[in-house]
């Protein structure tokens, strides 16, 4: 038997918590991220494969992987943000597999051949590399302190954001968003996905809030989402100037 009357109040009482509710970016940061969601899942139902960078596609699969753990071991824990990097890795991966397939068809066009897809394993691939890494951190941490090391480098290897843990690469592969919206500078607008930029700003310029109130602090992840707002905006205004600037006669 459900008692939905005590399911809606636990909801009421985490909507207004006052240290992870709705008046915190502990709340507004994992909102942010919903906008990655319903932009794969808008260009999926609205927009053909031709919008999709793979690049981009790729390195937000992989980007989603290591932030369901990242989600589970910050402090406070964010189910929130686990629950939205869950299901933007299943609206990444079908991205992904119809870009791959996309532009894989263009190709054979060219050259009239057949075609064969592939491809999505490498994202699939460095994401359990790199997920196999953060797990094993904590050893490799303890068998690193056992050398003969200088303060620096062992004040380092000993952070908890340090390189030994989820708390560091999951922000540094989150560098690939913005090193993918660079390598996309000279994209087309018209391939540009509206949404998906939309998102990728608004994850940017809150999480470069959220990234300072969590627990460890975590500068390399305040770092990458300046970086993130600033790449996402230049795509966002290209695409915007495009569609309601002046119009070439």
């Amino acid at each position: 038997h459900i008692n939905m009357a005590s399911i809606a109040r636990k909801f009421a009482a985490s909507l207004t918590n006052p240290k992870t509710g709705i008046r915190t970016v502990h709340f507004w940061g994992p909102v942010a991220n919903w906008g990655l969601v319903v932009a794969a899942v808008s260009d999926a139902f609205n927009k053909g494969p031709e919008v999709i960078s793979v690049p981009m596609t790729s390195s937000l699969c992989i980007y989603s992987l290591l932030f369901m753990r990242f989600a589970w071991l910050v402090q406070p824990r964010n189910y929130l943000l686990f629950a939205c990097h869950f299901f933007n890795e299943c609206a990444q991966l079908t991205q992904l597999y119809r870009g791959v397939k996309y532009e894989q068809q263009q190709k054979a066009l060219k050259a009239q051949e057949p075609t064969k897809i592939s491809g999505t394993g490498t994202a699939a691939g460095g994401a359990g590399g790199l997920g196999f890494l953060s797990a094993i951190g904590h050893s490799l941490q303890r068998q690193c302190m056992k050398l003969p090391l200088p303060d620096t480098a062992r004040n380092i290897l000993a952070h908890p954001a340090g390189p030994f843990t989820i708390h560091f690469w999951a922000p540094t592969w989150k560098w690939m968003l913005s090193v993918s919206n660079l390598l996309d500078y000279n994209r087309p607008v018209e391939k540009v996905s509206t949404t998906q930029q939309t998102a990728l700003c608004a994850t940017g310029f809150i999480w470069s809030r959220y990234s300072m109130v969590i627990i460890p602090v975590n500068y390399n992840l305040f770092a990458v989402n300046c970086s993130l707002a600033v790449t996402g905006s230049y795509h966002l205004a290209r695409k915007l100037y495009a569609e309601y600037g002046p119009k070439k006669e």
